[in-house]
């Protein structure tokens, strides 16, 4: 049988192929394999051609493909190349490294569209990928939309990471994560999708976890929330061309001596104002190539990825874990000029202030409406009660959070003008599943108070949140006294009522209320921010709190933790109270139920609450002895007039 010239060229093809896998090519880093290798695709590059690593990218390549280094968070602007920059070092780990990995992005379509645009275009112009691809372009089982099998054995997954299955069954060596801030939070409630994406590299000799994005809302941001999990936060400095010192490039402001400036009213004559000696630096004469990466918290420095210096300069080990933050001043792909156009457009809009803050600052935008109540200004203001009701107080009530592992309240007294005192913060520990912890509660609600003037005051409401895990048990501690003691629901909602009391009961036995927590809060935080001129006279609305084991500082953290923010439902601006810092919240719960059980109180039991403060009565003056009145008949008169005569007097 004759063998084609064609058959031959192929089976020794076929031939090189089979035997990639046993090739070991000569060690290079990850950023010398880009610049010799890696081509930029058409269908998704600003410019078409060949990969030449920025000053500032090599670090991040680098450090991308250091094995050492389990975790690289990268927080970004826009037009700084990250997409690139991941799809390059892929290619040389699927290529070089010989590693099997996955890139997750926020949706199916997402990815489905990162892998058309970004990656097949990719392996077909990149020569070494090419070469372990002979599927490239043609229908093949190892050429999908959702993973691409390479002839050297390695594999590279693209999923959308919206859906828990996701992230099962799968082993990785790396897994990257593209946009993480638009992640859901929460995937289906199995956990954050680095926690279940990182599980799938856990069986790996070199693990790594590369997480990139643009950041977004500042307390809701998980590439802050990565960040912030890295010991290491790098900035890349510069060198000013004029005086030579170092910095990292920062935005400033009108009210700062340094950063971008202008000439008034023309931003495109934008430059640098050197935050040392104030030399005015022109972009053209910025001289990146010197720069370094030098961490904000712990002085580690490094200029490539590999070497890694501690803050005396000597050598120290490769960091676990690092974050690199790096904005569009840096970007050779736009002027300072175009910068500071943008941010004229944007100043006096907010929701363009936001997209400005989170694509060309790189920095997550604080969309809490006014400023944060801070808790040791609330705290400073306690007070020493004389009595353990004070007097002003007409009646008490009380606001209840049920949780999964305790009961938590607050008593408060309540008097004319809504002027308040709490009087107690309880925690009761145990389990709500279970009679002995509602026994306890029982004990709290019935408990009497004595006030200044000796009156003896019962709880008159409690409001007990039932829309947890334990709404049942509510109904039941509920039903015996349903006028007393109320069950409710939040409702976030702008615009509800404070308490919305129902005029029957349900079938329960109970009068289910709904309560406007966002209007709750609005009352709550406004009073808190109140500072009385005096504590003598009447202070409508003023939250009087006193000095006690209970209120301490993580009371009255979790009373102030919450912020105001603005927020697009349908393209209409609406406004929620949240938690940023994750703190314990229960207080500002608590505070809300019993100002919802003041209101009930007003409107349907009788409150008055509009008249005047009662006070002490003063002490009765003794009465003297009444004088003797004189007599009537006229012997008694000639008698007791005549006082020559004898007798008792």
């Amino acid at each position: 049988m004759t063998i084609s010239t064609a058959q031959i060229d192929s089976l020794r093809r076929a031939v090189a192929v089979g035997l990639t896998a046993l090739h070991r090519p000569e060690p290079v880093t990850p950023n010398e394999w880009l610049n010799e290798h890696y081509y930029l695709p058409k269908e998704s590059s600003y410019q078409e051609g060949r990969w030449e690593s920025l000053p500032f990218q090599v670090a991040i390549v680098n450090a991308m493909g250091n094995d050492d280094l389990r975790e690289v968070n990268f927080i970004k602007s826009a037009r700084v190349g990250y997409s690139k920059v991941l799809l390059g070092v892929t290619a040389y780990l699927i290529e070089h490294k010989k590693r099997n990995g996955g890139i997750y992005l926020p949706t199916d379509s997402d990815a489905d569209n990162f892998m058309k645009t970004h990656v097949e275009p990719t392996i077909r112009d990149v020569p070494p990928l090419l070469a372990i691809a002979p599927w490239s372009g043609k229908r093949h089982r190892d050429n999908t939309l959702g993973i691409k099998r390479f002839s050297n054995g390695r594999g590279l997954w693209v999923m959308g990471g919206k859906a828990a299955r996701a992230y099962r069954e799968k082993s990785f060596d790396y897994v990257m994560y593209d946009e993480l801030s638009s992640f859901d939070e929460d995937i289906e409630k199995e956990g954050s999708p680095t926690f279940l994406g990182d599980k799938r590299i856990e069986g790996s000799t070199f693990p790594k976890s590369i997480r990139g994005s643009t950041p977004k809302t500042k307390g809701h941001c998980q590439i802050e929330r990565a960040a912030s999990e890295s010991p290491h936060f790098l900035r890349f400095h510069v060198p000013c061309p004029h005086c030579g010192e170092f910095q990292f490039l920062k935005w400033g402001g009108a009210d700062c001596a340094f950063g971008m400036k202008w000439e008034k009213g023309n931003p495109k004559t934008a430059y640098y104002c050197c935050e040392h000696n104030g030399c005015a630096i022109e972009q053209s004469d910025l001289v990146q190539v010197a720069g370094v990466w030098i961490c904000d918290n712990t002085g580690l420095t490094t200029k490539d990825g590999i070497d890694w210096f501690d803050d005396k300069g000597q050598p120290t080990d490769t960091p676990d874990s690092v974050t690199f933050h790096i904005w569009t001043a840096y970007s050779p792909f736009t002027t300072w000029g175009r910068v500071a156009v943008d941010f004229y457009k944007a100043k006096d809009d907010r929701g363009k202030l936001k997209t400005f803050t989170n694509t060309t600052l790189g920095e997550t935008f604080d969309d809490t409406e006014g400023t944060k109540l801070e808790w040791e200004q609330v705290a400073a203001r306690r007070e020493v009660y004389t009595a353990e009701v004070p007097l002003p107080a007409l009646y008490l009530s009380a606001g209840v959070d049920v949780q999964d592992d305790r009961i938590e309240g607050e008593i408060t007294g309540w008097s004319t003008g809504e002027e308040s005192w709490v009087l107690h913060y309880f925690r009761l520990y145990g389990d709500p599943g279970k009679q002995l912890l509602w026994d306890k509660l029982r004990e709290q609600l019935t408990q009497q108070y004595t006030r200044a003037d000796g009156q003896l005051m019962d709880i008159k409401i409690a409001c007990i949140d039932s829309g947890g895990h334990y709404t049942d048990e509510v109904y039941t501690f509920c039903k015996p006294r349903p006028m007393q003691w109320i069950p409710i629901k939040g409702a976030s909602i702008y615009g509800k009522p404070i308490a919305n009391f129902p005029r029957k009961r349900t079938r329960k036995g109970v009068y289910l209320t709904e309560v406007g927590t966002d209007n709750a809060k609005d009352v709550i935080y406004g009073r808190l921010v109140t500072v009385p001129s005096s504590l003598d006279g009447n202070n409508p609305g003023y939250r009087h709190h006193p000095i006690a084991e209970w209120a301490d500082d993580d009371y009255f953290k979790g009373l102030t933790c919450e912020v105001k923010k603005v927020d697009f439902v349908k393209g209409k601006r609406v406004y929620r109270w949240v938690n940023p810092s994750h703190a314990r919240n229960e207080p500002t719960d608590c505070a809300v139920y019993s100002l919802a059980a003041c209101r009930i109180g007003q409107q349907h039991f009788g409150w008055n609450l509009n008249q005047p403060r009662p006070t002490l009565e003063p002490e009765p003056k003794p009465i003297k002895p009444a004088q003797q009145p004189p007599p009537t008949n006229k012997a008694a008169s000639s008698w007791m007039g005549n006082t020559n005569r004898g007798g008792w007097l």
